[in-house]
């Protein structure tokens, strides 16, 4: 197998030399990566027809195990990797571009049709001549967007104890991560941990890369399959296979992270800066998960970098992650990344990703994805097609705070995941502006105030004290670090290190941080300028040079290990991407609900790679505490693997609806769920959460596995919508291979378990079809109506036996102009319990105006 590494290394050799001779003969040619697709549809396509027969909700996956005796899944330097397909694609690129040098990355056989080739825009417009060639798109870049919330989640006690207990929770579906690769070597992913042995599931076919860095023995019957993609960022020269690690190995953390959190072991103990938070699980403890990894360079800067450093990729990349997952017989597809721009053209839908998450979802296959960290502006939604379960991000009802007691008795909040002063006893606040040594100025050192050089400091003035340290904006940018200021204050013999805000760091909000030491951040601006004028007014000066005499300012640190709870949870964050959908890059608004779903996504502790660099205050650790949109898509993930086990003819549809339907509309107080409003100050502007901040809801795990009654759609409800789309015709026939018929339906008339209307001109009239996955029930049908709008539902009870279907006939009329978005829900309930959730969102409203008669 180690050969496997020779041949990913001598490609990349390869592909460097190829790089420099393309631009030494064609310097005046800009050469880029082109994704193609041809109008022959791919394998998927056949596979799903051929399992609609055998499933009563259309294209489940009775039958996928038999897709490996047809796609064997085997490595790029096996002789057997030039598939029929790929040799087409090698043909009609030596036809097209005869004599010419191209470079072919990637041959898409499963869920497209298709392939990556870097060549030039001259060399593009050749291909798209071609009357085989349906699409040729310009590659685009993507970005990335927990030891409590299981229990918080209700899965002890409720979904674990339905499967069977963690032991058996998600076993036998395999989740596959498009991410940044794990570390095999991480507790959460070993498989000695139960006594029950358990079998890779037999519809799974992937396999293992093996390379110095993921050796064998990597993979095991948790981690049943890892690769990596990364001929796209390679073209770009902004891979560097020593940091990157030219293999599924994490040295990021991100993946890491996310893969833990939603099928991470059981009650893997949490150990951070040698202080004990707890243990961990994940979602699903016995699924089983692949990973396809995308790999790039951390020059490659996302958003959001005030909370994470963060990493970019590209589309052709994530394309193949995405084939070969599909391919390997993956169950769900979890997404924590989101494109960089919104897709340009017609309609945001039509990108090559959301189009092979399309035939993914033809092929039975869940797909979850983050709304992306663009939040709180509306439209700010990175996750578009009705097809893709998209998640929101919400804060859970743990939370640690720390404080420090002054001298003068006030007691100011902060942060920081360290141990407290001695009990009883203050100590001595000393600046290091005030400490630093004879060779040492601020005007030599700006920046000596962030004590990230103990060398510029007076030992004597530090030791046994509390040292002051300025947080500043190079700490945001990652020039700074809390470590290196602790490293420093360990060095210096202090008691504890104190950090006030600067006044320039505005609005910037703060993961709790680990430190090894007693410590705080205090991380307010209000509360860092009451403290330094604490300090300031305790000096004791000589009266002639201003000399310092005596540090009269003292403090106590409380400590910020132990976790509070907290009953206003859960609450949607500030920065989680919100709705409407925007269905064109004119932000014209689709008939379409985004977000989802929102779940836990703030300050979650999971597994970290012991090489991770995405946080540098988690170096080196197992763990870490993150947040993010990132953060919440896999709890869903796991919480999906539960779902397809125990119902395993659920159609991802399906499988949406009973997350959606179920979802929780109430935070722990029995209140409306709030919904942050900005991005500074974010609990000081807040109000009750809309479908466009939270969708259905909060995710209700216990709730999902018994929906009572799940709203299906299938691959032709989605290809109608799209061919609804006005101009729509040729750019379908392009991705999919089929041409369109006449079609008026839009994303409202989808069987979603949401009604949104972008524009509802007088009236409007809409049909839902629930299916009874439960036994017979009688169910009564009760709404609100969203201001401005009346709505009438037909029929207002109805009895439905077990597997059977009802059809719902939903009448919208506009009482008034407005173009400001109204909410409202439609609940059906059943007499053995069943609650049934459905919002409502209309935006531009228009009545009947008589004067226009």
């Amino acid at each position: 197998m180690a050969s496997i590494y020779w041949v990913h290394l001598m490609a990349v050799l390869c592909l460097g030399a190829f790089l420099g001779i393309v631009c030494q003969d064609g310097a005046d040619e800009v050469t880029a990566v082109y994704i193609v697709s041809l109008k022959q549809a791919p394998t998927s396509h056949y596979y799903g027809e051929l399992r609609k027969d055998t499933n009563i909700f259309r294209h489940g996956v009775p039958g996928r195990n038999h897709r490996s005796r047809f796609l064997r899944n085997i490595s790029r330097s096996d002789p057997r990797y030039n598939s029929y397909i790929s040799r087409v694609h090698d043909s009609l690129l030596r036809r097209a571009l005869r004599g010419e040098q191209y470079l072919k990355l990637y041959s898409y056989h499963h869920l497209i049709n298709g392939f990556a080739v870097f060549v030039t825009p001259q060399q593009a417009e050749k291909l798209a001549s071609r009357k085989e060639v349906a699409n040729v798109v310009l590659d685009f870049s993507v970005r990335t967007a927990t030891t409590h919330t299981p229990q918080f989640l209700g899965l002890p006690q409720g979904a674990w104890v339905q499967e069977g207990g963690y032991d058996s929770a998600g076993e036998g579906i395999v989740i596959g991560f498009i991410d940044t690769g794990i570390d095999p070597t991480h507790p959460s992913f070993a498989v000695d941990r139960s006594e029950v042995a358990y079998p890779v599931p037999a519809h799974f076919c992937g396999i293992c890369e093996v390379t110095p860095d993921f050796p064998s023995g990597s993979c095991n019957r948790k981690l049943v399959g890892a690769r990596h993609f990364a001929a796209s960022a390679i073209t770009r020269g902004i891979f560097n296979a020593s940091q990157d690690y030219a293999s599924p190995f994490d040295g990021d953390g991100h993946g890491t992270h996310t893969a833990s959190i939603a099928a991470g072991n059981h009650g893997i103990p949490v150990v951070v800066s040698g202080h004990h938070f707890g243990n961990a699980s994940g979602m699903a403890p016995r699924a089983h998960f692949s990973l396809k990894i995308l790999e790039v360079d951390s020059f490659v800067i996302a958003v959001y970098k005030a909370l994470y450093k963060s990493f970019g990729g590209f589309a052709a990349d994530v394309v193949a992650a995405i084939d070969q997952a599909a391919q390997d017989g993956v169950d769900i597809v979890s997404l924590s990344i989101t494109p960089n721009r919104r897709p340009p053209g017609i309609a945001t839908f039509f990108n090559p990703i959301d189009m092979a998450l399309l035939s993914a979802v033809k092929a039975g296959i869940f797909v979850v994805q983050a709304a992306g960290n663009t939040g709180p502006s509306p439209k700010s939604i990175s996750s578009f097609s009705p097809w893709i379960f998209t998640i929101g991000a919400a804060a859970h009802d743990r939370a640690y705070s720390n404080s420090i007691v002054l001298g003068n008795n006030d007691t100011l909040p902060g942060v920081g995941l360290a141990s407290g002063t001695h009990k009883g006893r203050m100590y001595t606040l000393v600046s290091a502006l005030h400490a630093l040594n004879n060779n040492t100025t601020v005007a030599s050192d700006m920046y000596v105030g962030e004590c990230q050089d103990s060398s510029s400091l007076n030992q004597d003035l530090v030791r046994g004290n509390l040292l002051i340290c300025s947080y500043s904006i190079r700490f945001v940018l990652g020039l700074s670090t809390i470590k290196q200021a602790l490293e420093t204050a360990k060095n210096l013999s202090a008691a504890g290190v104190v950090f006030y805000m600067d006044p320039f760091v505005i609005g910037f909000q703060l993961n709790p941080i680990p430190m090894r030491m007693p410590g705080i951040i205090i991380s307010s601006p209000v509360d860092s300028k009451n403290f330094l004028k604490y300090y300031n007014s305790s000096l004791e000066r000589h009266g002639s040079t201003n000399e310092i005499m005596k540090f009269g300012a003292a403090a106590s640190i409380s400590g910020g290990l132990k976790a509070n709870y907290s009953n206003s949870a859960p609450k949607v964050m500030y920065y989680s991407a919100r709705g409407p959908d925007p269905e064109d890059s004119f932000l014209d608004d689709a008939d379409i609900m985004k977000p989802n779903l929102v779940a836990p996504g703030n300050f979650i502790w999971a597994a970290w790679s012991s090489l991770g660099t995405d946080s540098v205050e988690f170096r080196g650790e197992n763990f870490a505490m993150m947040s993010g949109t990132s953060m919440a898509a896999p709890h869903v993930s796991g919480l999906a693997a539960l779902i397809k086990q125990k119902f395993p003819k659920f159609s991802p549809s399906a499988i949406g609806s009973a997350l959606s339907t179920t979802a929780s509309l109430f935070d722990r107080t029995g209140g409306p769920i709030m919904a942050q409003r900005a991005y500074a100050n974010p609990d000081l502007n807040q109000s009750p959460a809309t479908p466009f901040d939270m969708g259905s809801g909060f995710v209700n795990a216990t709730a999902a596995l018994d929906p009572g009654l799940i709203f299906d759609a299938c691959y032709e409800d989605y290809m109608s919508f799209l061919c609804g789309i006005n101009g729509s015709t040729p750019v379908v026939l392009n991705y999919t291979g089929q041409m369109c018929g006449v079609s008026t339906m839009n994303g409202a008339d989808i069987n979603l378990p949401s009604i949104t209307i972008a524009r509802l001109e007088q009236t409007r009239t809409v049909q839902r079809r629930v299916t009874n996955v439960a036994s017979n029930e009688t169910y009564v049908v009760g709404w609100s109506a969203p201001s401005g709008v009346s709505i009438n539902v037909i029929p207002t009870h109805f009895y439905i036996a077990g597997g059977e279907t009802q059809t719902l006939t939903v009448t919208l009329n506009a009482t008034m102009n407005s173009s400001t978005a109204s909410y409202g829900r439609i609940g059906l309930f059943g007499k053995e319990g069943h609650v049934v959730n459905i919002p409502v969102a209309v935006i531009f409203k228009a009545s009947y105006n008589i004067t226009n008669r």
